[in-house]
């Protein structure tokens, strides 16, 4: 554990299972007091994700991480037969799970991808969500909407990308290159600013669900889908604050584009981490942690919570 405490953090739970339409779900959870708190991953990740994070938050909350439809532990069905993946129906997962699983209102944290979740979720059941934490949101650079920005070139080698990736050959073979060790070490040192994070164990966290048959096709399904919210059209619409933490060495999601997102209503404060990339919770932990915890306390003392016997 890379945080240090006088006293040992509480102990991570193992693998849990709960249904949803279903789907079998993975999630974990920790803490036995305090406000609910969800932790949501990014794209190509899962809830081992916040290792370093469930641990510490849960010595002044309930935690719980989860891994969505589609990764991690939890069911991979095929995309478009049962389900198809979007943000709206991972909002609504998350919504049920904290409707059946917390059996409460809660503080909602997402990286990434996970960001556009927790909002999604926030805007389609204002009434399950207290706050939502924000790290490194994406901002969806490939979206239609964003295309008239790009370059000619840009413009039209996404699509045929994303096309010929939905040729399941190609899409297999091309997801076949991408999982492996010294791939996804590359990818993660290119998103990680701290090098030294980025270890074998997570870089097996993060290969083991791509060992499913399934996995391929979930890839390839998210990698081809360029419609849904953008994170400012989330954020005109969020019913609660905001705490946004960006690492400014992010190369995927760049901070002088983020800057704009500081500026909305919901947003309460917008904290820059030096020296981090792209996933703050795995790089600098102890920052995050620290945050995080203080901002969640803080909304929890100005807005106190009804009892949860009237959930």
């Amino acid at each position: 554990m890379s945080v240090s405490s006088a006293s040992s953090p509480p102990t991570t739970e193992v693998d849990r299972f709960w249904r949803w339409r279903g789907f079998r779900i993975c999630y974990q959870q920790a803490g036995d007091t305090g406000p609910a708190v969800v932790l949501v991953h990014g794209f190509g990740a899962s809830l081992g994700h916040w290792r370093d994070n469930i641990p510490v938050l849960a010595r002044s909350c309930r935690v719980y991480a989860l891994d969505l439809l589609g990764f991690g532990k939890s069911h991979k069905p095929t995309p478009g037969l049962a389900i198809d993946y979007t943000f709206e129906t991972w909002g609504d997962l998350v919504a049920d799970f904290c409707r059946e699983i917390v059996a409460d209102r809660a503080f909602l944290v997402g990286n990434s991808i996970g960001c556009i979740v927790v909002m999604q979720t926030a805007v389609m059941h204002p009434d399950l969500v207290r706050g939502v934490v924000q790290l490194n949101c994406s901002l969806r650079l490939l979206h239609d909407k964003r295309r008239t920005d790009r370059s000619w070139l840009k413009r039209m080698g996404a699509p045929l990308l994303q096309n010929l990736l939905g040729i399941k050959p190609i899409g297999d073979f091309f997801f076949a290159r991408l999982a492996t060790p010294k791939t996804v070490r590359n990818i993660l040192l290119q998103a990680y600013k701290r090098a030294d994070r980025v270890t074998e164990e997570l870089v097996e966290l993060l290969l083991a669900p791509a060992k499913d048959p399934r996995a391929s096709d979930v890839f390839v399904a998210f990698t081809r889908y360029s419609q849904g919210p953008l994170p400012e059209e989330l954020l005109d619409r969020l019913p609660c604050p905001t705490l946004i933490l960006w690492g400014a060495e992010d190369p995927w999601e760049p901070l002088e584009l983020a800057r704009s997102l500081e500026n909305y209503e919901a947003v309460d404060r917008f904290i820059v981490l030096d020296g981090v990339g792209h996933c703050p919770q795995d790089e600098a932990p102890e920052e995050v942690n620290a945050i995080v915890s203080e901002w969640i306390r803080d909304r929890s003392r100005q807005f106190p919570h009804d009892d949860r016997s009237s959930f």
